[in-house]
């Protein structure tokens, strides 16, 4: 085997062409013998992957040819100002990265037509997802064009190699404080990238430390700019995360305040070295002022100010500054006035129009951090002046560390679909970010990064599922994470239709089950401090995080309402006045925002407490189904495959059984009141 899987990419699979896969082989192999790719292509992985393909899936040689010809797989380059002569409509091709897949009965071809040669490419792996899906190819016609500009993917790594928040293995960038020289892993991954639709990368942490800092200077520019040469021909621009304090721990400057001129001038020279490297480098992103990290407050400037100048020195280079919306103020316990859900908005929607047109605002999902479940921050749609982008995390740091199975497309599909609920227009967080609503000139998605060295790259096998979702839903946000599962699955482990109904059903069954046995109706962070997995009931309760549940003997909860911290006036009056109640508010984010007694009905009659009680056991009984029925597919999946996430399955069943015990022992030890069910509590 090869030192590392291809993952979806891994056509030599025996497991995904079973059944019906030796016919349809035959019919493509019988259909398609040529390969023509119009002559102005220069990139050569276009013609590359798809002869790969053919080669290791279908056992097809394609024979390339300069020459138009019959049963062949055409890709040719448009004009988006031209009539196309298979009658496609202009615009499509005036988003860079769209692509037309029609079969031509006359010639008995099957052309990819792009503006661009990034355009053909993404059609060259929607085609391949296509054959994977075993669709009837006399059938194609399909237009596809990527809903956000921008699709990016954030690594947490550090240039000593490890992985912030990693959980699968050490990075596939940096080791020893230097670049690594594996740049086969980076080519597959860039192909990777690629297939679902990622089009740019942070390859260094947000959390810039170390030798860090010194990656935007001429001691890592070569080895930096050899990373995007790799990329480039998949589409992927290269990103850098920077310290606001570059300027003093890497220039030598007694200052960086963001309006001293010689702060700026040596921003300027760093950012024209770097394009000298790296023509098309994508930009900055930024954490500033959060968490230790340093920021324009250190010198009495505004997030807008700090943003504007480092975006000034990139604008001259088509560069973008992305600016990371998660800052909040370290708090004393006691004090039940600061509520770290308002920071966000509080500091940042007052500046909304003030920064500049290549800023992009980089904002979490939620008002906290990546919780199993929060409401989705108010910023969307209070900001109609400043390009956003929606902040993910594919990395499982508080839905189970790539340990536990946790498919969060469904999650992810629930925040993109949310309507901030704006008088007199209908719009969504996907449009918001994409830009089109406010006409803003910039926006997109990002995530943080689950890929590690890890032989299958995610620690957990269907982990990747959260990689590749994150991909197609930032390209195409009506997806349904069925179909998206179901894609992965086909092209990962199994084309066999009962064994890709039973690994979905798993799929998409698991972060319901998850939010069960850990946390429900929005409480969150019960997670053990530090390493954020497992139960700790108070692990962070008098910390300086400001991240509290306030339970005591009668109730729980922080009471986010009007007459609480004030955190619901940030919305829209609709989901204000839908928040504030206790009858309207939704359950499954009721603790969230309501400080409830432990007696409080819900709406199937029963008290809070039992509904606790019930949901952890109930959540614990379905993980071991999850469990017993991936377990019936042995022999039906690859073994490597089938051991290791049956191994995992082991960690988390004893993960949930903790989850039960400590958070149901935790509450009757508070409260005093029995399981009505007389299930043990400890």
């Amino acid at each position: 085997m090869d030192k590392y899987s291809l993952c979806w990419l891994d056509y030599s699979n025996p497991y995904i062409k079973r059944k019906t896969f030796a016919s349809y082989a035959q019919q493509v192999g019988a259909a398609f013998t040529n390969l023509f790719i119009d002559p102005s292509v220069k990139n050569t992985a276009i013609a590359n992957e798809l002869k790969r393909f053919f080669a290791e899936y279908f056992g097809v040689a394609l024979v390339q040819s300069s020459k138009l010809s019959e049963s062949a797989i055409l890709c040719t380059l448009v004009s988006p100002d031209q009539q196309f002569h298979v009658d496609v409509e202009a615009e499509l091709f005036r988003v860079e990265g769209s692509f037309v897949i029609r079969y031509m009965a006359e010639s008995r071809s099957v052309m990819i037509a792009a503006a661009s040669e990034t355009g053909l490419l993404y059609g060259v792996f929607h085609l391949i997802r296509l054959f994977q899906q075993q669709r009837d190819f006399t059938l194609l016609d399909c237009k596809e064009m990527p809903h956000n500009p921008l699709r990016l993917i954030n690594h947490w790594d550090n240039m000593d190699g490890s992985v912030e928040r990693g959980y699968a293995g050490r990075s596939i960038f940096f080791e020893n404080d230097k670049i690594t020289a594996d740049k086969k892993r980076i080519t597959d991954y860039g192909r990777l990238l690629a297939s679902v639709g990622i089009n740019g990368t942070v390859i260094n942490n947000v959390n810039v430390k170390g030798r860090a800092p010194f990656l935007i200077t001429s001691e890592y520019l070569k080895d930096v700019a050899a990373i995007a040469d790799i990329l480039r021909p998949y589409g992927i621009r290269l990103y850098l995360s920077v310290n606001f304090m570059s300027p003093v721990l890497a220039g030598n400057l007694d200052t960086a305040d963001p309006l001293a001129p010689e702060v700026f001038r040596w921003w300027q020279d760093r950012v024209r070295d770097i394009y000298a490297a790296i023509p098309d480098f994508g930009g900055f992103l930024v954490k500033a002022d959060s968490e230790y990290n340093p920021g324009p407050h250190n010198y009495g400037r505004s997030q807008a100010e700090g943003a504007n100048m480092l975006a000034r020195a990139l604008g001259p280079h088509g560069g973008t500054l992305i600016w990371r919306a998660f800052v909040y103020k370290l708090q004393d316990w006691r004090d039940t006035s600061i509520d770290r859900a308002r920071a966000a908005y509080d500091i940042f929607q007052c500046l909304d129009g003030q920064f500049d047109s290549n800023v992009i605002l980089q904002i979490k999902n939620g008002p906290l951090d990546f919780q199993v479940r929060e409401p989705v921050s108010p910023l969307f749609g209070k900001m109609q002046h400043t390009n956003q982008m929606l902040e993910l995390q594919v990395a499982q740091e508080y839905t189970g560390q790539q340990i536990d199975l946790c498919y969060l497309a469904p999650q992810w599909k629930e925040i993109l679909d949310f309507d901030p609920r704006i008088p007199g227009k209908k719009v969504t967080v996907s449009s918001i970010i994409k830009g089109s609503v406010w006409n803003r000139p910039r926006g997109g998605m990002a995530a943080v990064s689950n890929i590690g060295r890890d032989y299958n790259w995610t620690g957990h096998w269907l982990a990747q599922a959260n990689w590749y979702a994150f991909g197609r839903l930032a390209w195409d946000p009506s997806l349904n994470p069925e179909t998206i599962a179901r894609e992965w699955v086909l092209g990962s482990l199994s084309n066999d239709e009962s064994i890709v109904a039973s690994v979905v059903s798993l799929l998409l069954q698991s972060w319901q089950i998850y939010e069960q046995y850990t946390t429900p109706f929005g409480l969150g962070w019960m997670v053990t401090p530090g390493t954020h997995y497992g139960p700790s009931p108070e692990g962070y309760e008098y910390s300086i995080w400001g991240t509290y549940h306030r339970a005591d003997t009668k109730a729980i909860g922080v009471d986010r309402t009007k007459n609480g911290t004030g955190y619901t006036a940030q919305y829209y009056e609709e989901w204000a006045h839908i928040y504030d109640s206790r009858d309207t508010c939704p359950e499954n984010l009721i603790l969230f925002f309501h400080r409830l007694p432990y007696t409080y009905r819900m709406k199937n009659g029963k008290t809070l407490i039992q509904n606790y009680y019930d949901a952890h056991f109930k959540g614990y009984e379905a993980m071991r189904e999850m469990q017993n029925q991936w377990l019936s597919l042995k022999d039906s999946i690859d073994p490597q495959v089938y051991q290791e996430v049956a191994e995992r399955f082991t960690k988390q069943e004893e993960n949930a059984r903790q989850w039960r015990d400590v958070i149901n022992s935790y509450f009757y030890r508070k409260s005093g009141i029995p399981d009505e069910e007389g299930r043990t509590l400890y």
